[in-house]
C-alpha cells in the first residue's frame, strides 16, 4: 500500500468532516451454524443453560450426510465465554468459470459445458471476537469472493506458462522470457487469488457490520484443492497440520502480536500518530514503573531482533503497544491476533485510537504438491481453530490421530469420528485419550481432510 493512501485512509488531517446523515440501519446478521450441520440436533440459538466442561455437547455433521473428500468435522461450544458460538465451518466445491475473450472491447464471461470447468474444493474455518457477525459473514461470503479472484485469472492458470497478457497478446517477443526469469508459475496465480480474495471479504465484511451497526472481527483459515494442489491459506491463530505415518508438517503459521512485532512495531514507527501518544511503541521484558527512570534496562524496536539496553524516559512508561507474553499478549491491550478480517471499527477503550491499521487481511499461502507427496491411506490434514491448540500440540494430535485411524478403517464416518475424539481430548474428562487432564473452555472447531485418492481426479478440468 502507499504512504498516501494509508494518510488518507486512516490518518485525519485538518478539521474532522461534518457528521453524515444516518442510513437506514440494515438488519442483523441472524446468528446461525454451518449448513452442513442442519439435522444433527445443533441449535440455531443461543447455548444451552448449562454449558459445564463435561456437559458441553460435541457436534458433527449427521451420518450420511457427506462433505468433500469425505472430511470429517466438529465442533463444541466454549464453556460460558459468550452467549453464542463464535466459530464458524464453510466446505464445498468450487465451480470456475473459463473466460473468452472475443474481438470485441467489451469481452464477456462465458460459462462453458460443466467438463470444461476447473473445478476445486474449499474448507474454511473462521474464529470471531467481538460477537458472531463476522464469522458469519466470512463463512457466507469468502468462497464467492475466492471464485471471483480465481475467474479473474483462469486464463492464465490453465496455460502452459502463465502469459504476460492475459488476452493472449504478445506485444513483446520476450515476454515469456520475462515471465520466466521472474519465476511466475501457476501456483502463483492461486496464491493471489487467495490474497485478493481475502481483502475482497474483509471490505463486504466492513461495510455490512457498519451497515447493520454491529461490531467484531474473526481469524480465517482455507484449505483449497485445485488442480492437484492443495493451498491452506492462514490471517490469524487458527492452524492447520499435515500427519502422515512418520511425519508432522505444519501447514501454516500464527499471526499474533508478538509473531509480527517487527511490523507492528515499523508501522508505529512510520505513523507514529496512529498511537495518539498514548502508548511506546518499544517492547521491554515487563511494563515499566516510575522507579526505573533513569536507568538502563533491555529494550528492542522495530529493527531489532536481538536486544539492547536504553535508559528509561517518561515516554516509555506509557502503556506498551504490544503487551503480555504467548496466549496473554495483546495489541492496544485488546487484541489477540494480529491478522484477520472485520474489526473495522474495533477502537482502544475509552479512546478513539483504530486497531485496524495495525490488522492485516492478508493471508500466509502454503502450498502442498499432491502429486509430489504420494499421500498414504492415513494422511490427514487437521485444520482446528486456537480452542485445540491450546490444549493439544502438533505432536500430541498425531499421536492420537496414528492410534485412532488404524483401528477405525471400515468406518465410512471415521473422519468425523476422529474429529470429535479429538475434541474431547480437550475436555479433560476420564476417557480423554490425553491423560494431562487440561481443558479447552473456547470454542473449538475440527475439520480433518483425508489425502488418500485426493491428489487425482479432484482437481483438474
Amino acid at each position: 500500500m502507499s504512504a498516501d493512501w494509508f494518510r488518507r485512509r486512516f490518518l485525519p488531517r485538518g478539521p474532522l468532516p461534518a457528521p453524515r446523515p444516518p442510513r437506514p440501519r440494515a438488519s442483523p446478521v441472524p446468528y446461525r451454524r454451518p449448513r452442513f450441520l442442519r439435522g444433527s440436533g445443533s441449535s440455531s440459538g443461543p447455548a444451552d443453560a448449562s454449558r459445564r466442561p463435561d456437559a458441553r455437547p460435541v457436534r458433527s455433521p449427521v451420518r450420511g450426510r457427506s462433505l468433500p473428500w469425505n472430511a470429517g468435522y466438529a465442533e463444541i461450544i466454549n464453556a460460558e465465554k459468550s452467549e453464542f458460538n463464535e466459530d464458524q465451518a464453510a466446505c464445498g466445491k468450487l465451480c470456475i468459470r473459463r473466460c473468452e475473450f472475443g474481438v470485441e472491447e467489451d469481452q464477456e464471461w462465458l460459462t462453458l459445458c460443466s467438463e470444461e470447468f476447473l473445478t476445486g474444493h474449499y474448507w474454511a474455518l473462521f474464529d470471531g471476537h467481538g460477537g458472531p457477525a463476522a464469522a458469519i459473514l466470512a463463512a457466507n461470503t469468502l468462497h464467492s469472493c475466492l471464485r471471483r479472484q480465481l475467474e479473474a485469472v483462469v486464463e492464465g492458470m490453465v496455460a502452459t506458462q502463465p502469459p504476460m497478457h492475459l488476452s493472449g497478446r504478445c506485444i513483446c517477443p520476450s515476454d515469456p522470457q520475462f515471465v520466466e526469469e521472474k519465476g511466475i508459475r501457476t501456483e502463483d496465480l492461486v496464491i493471489g487469488a487467495l490474497e485478493s480474495a481475502f481483502q475482497e471479504c474483509d471490505e463486504v465484511i466492513g461495510r455490512e457490520l457498519e451497515a447493520s451497526g454491529q461490531v467484531g472481527g474473526c481469524t480465517a483459515l482455507v484449505a483449497m484443492s485445485l488442480k492437484g494442489k492443495l493451498y491452506v491459506a492462514n490471517a490469524g491463530d487458527s492452524r492447520a497440520i499435515l500427519v502422515r505415518r512418520d511425519e508432522v508438517r505444519p501447514l501454516s503459521s500464527e499471526f499474533t502480536p508478538e509473531t509480527e512485532r517487527q511490523r507492528i512495531q515499523q508501522l508505529a514507527f512510520i505513523y507514529p500518530e496512529l498511537l495518539a501518544g498514548e502508548f511506546t511503541r518499544l517492547e521491554f521484558p515487563r511494563r515499566l514503573k516510575g522507579d526505573d527512570l533513569g536507568q538502563k534496562v533491555l529494550f528492542r524496536d522495530h529493527h531489532m531482533s536481538g536486544w539492547s539496553y536504553k535508559c528509561v524516559e517518561k515516554s516509555d512508561l506509557k502503556y506498551p503497544l504490544i503487551h503480555g507474553q504467548g496466549r496473554q499478549a495483546r495489541l492496544l491491550g485488546t487484541l489477540a491476533v494480529s491478522r484477520g478480517l472485520g474489526d473495522h471499527q474495533l477502537r482502544v477503550l475509552d479512546t478513539n485510537i483504530q486497531l485496524k491499521p495495525f490488522l492485516l487481511s492478508v493471508p500466509q499461502v502454503t502450498v502442498l504438491n499432491m502429486d509430489q507427496l504420494e499421500p498414504q491411506e492415513e494422511d490427514v490434514v487437521v485444520m482446528a481453530t486456537d480452542g485445540l491448540w491450546d490444549v493439544l500440540s502438533n505432536e500430541q494430535v498425531a499421536r492420537l490421530v496414528r492410534h485412532f485411524l488404524p483401528g477405525n478403517r471400515e468406518d465410512p464416518h471415521r473422519f468425523s469420528e476422529l474429529a470429535k475424539m479429538l475434541i474431547r481430548s480437550t475436555q479433560g474428562t476420564d476417557d480423554s485419550p490425553i491423560q494431562e487432564g487440561q481443558v479447552s473452555y473456547d470454542d473449538v472447531s475440527v475439520f480433518v481432510i483425508p489425502l488418500h485418492h485426493q491428489g487425482q481426479g479432484h482437481s483438474s478440468h
